[in-house]
């Protein structure tokens, strides 16, 4: 990208835009002036969240990648450009490995890890020419050792490894690669967690900083990451998590 480029409005794809980061990340971009394509399984929710924006919906599966292909490619076509996309699809299985199903591992690796893999590969083809970013969303629960998080703390670690790996093969075309490691946010996806007072209380002590994230929070990290100014930037793991992955704090006097 040159310096023309940070003069036009970015155009950026939002996957996994009705959930609770996904929106947030949205309306932040907007807010900032930004022209975005909005993408996501829930198509009612879809078109809602479109029409408050403003935004493109594109009713995607994440999980098929010939869905993500179409959707990717689709952007540059309808708006002539595509500068960044994020991934902000995920799942939460809370199981220690004995109890989890095959049937679970599978959804789990589907939803975190192979649509993240689908998106980065469709994003490289649409922007090899032009450069751009891509965020992904990885977690908290693969940089430390939470327990009962197995299936989901593999899925989000292997997102870790397409991050450094994709950063490197491509950063001579211009796309930079990166993501973010989110804590316990409140979301509809964690509402089981957060709206019980002893598990929340629980999960809040683990947080150095006191309290568990919002949405905000890491779209704000996603929005940073994505921004065309923060183009020596590649390759890294920003952790949004109030400290869960690697402080251990106590109370001072």
């Amino acid at each position: 990208m040159t310096a023309t480029d940070f003069e036009q409005p970015p155009t950026y794809l939002v996957l996994g835009a009705t959930g609770g980061i996904g929106s947030a990340l949205c309306r932040q971009l907007v807010a900032r002036g930004a022209r975005l394509v909005v993408a996501a399984r829930n198509a009612e929710k879809l078109q809602a969240l479109a029409d408050e924006l403003g935004a493109h919906p594109f009713p995607v599966d994440a999980t098929q990648s010939a869905q993500v292909d179409a959707c990717v490619a689709r952007v540059p076509e309808r708006h002539g450009r595509l500068d960044g996309v994020a991934h902000c699809v995920g799942s939460l299985l809370l199981k220690p490995a004995h109890l989890t199903s095959d049937a679970e591992w599978d959804a789990a690796l589907a939803v975190n890890l192979t649509s993240a893999f689908a998106v980065v590969r469709a994003s490289a083809r649409a922007m090899k020419n032009t450069g751009g970013s891509i965020v992904l969303v990885s977690s908290a629960a693969a940089r430390a050792g939470l327990a009962n998080h197995e299936a989901v703390a593999a899925a989000k670690a292997g997102i870790i490894g397409l991050v450094l790996s994709a950063a490197a093969t491509y950063a001579s075309r211009g796309i930079r690669v990166n993501g973010v490691a989110p804590g316990l946010v409140r979301t509809p996806l964690t509402a089981a967690m957060t709206s019980n007072e002893a598990t929340l209380r629980a999960s809040t002590a683990m947080h150095a900083l006191g309290r568990i994230g919002e949405p905000a929070d890491v779209a704000s990290a996603i929005a940073w990451l994505l921004d065309p100014r923060q183009g020596w930037i590649t390759g890294q793991i920003l952790g949004v998590d109030g400290g869960l992955a690697d402080l251990r704090s106590k109370a001072t006097a």
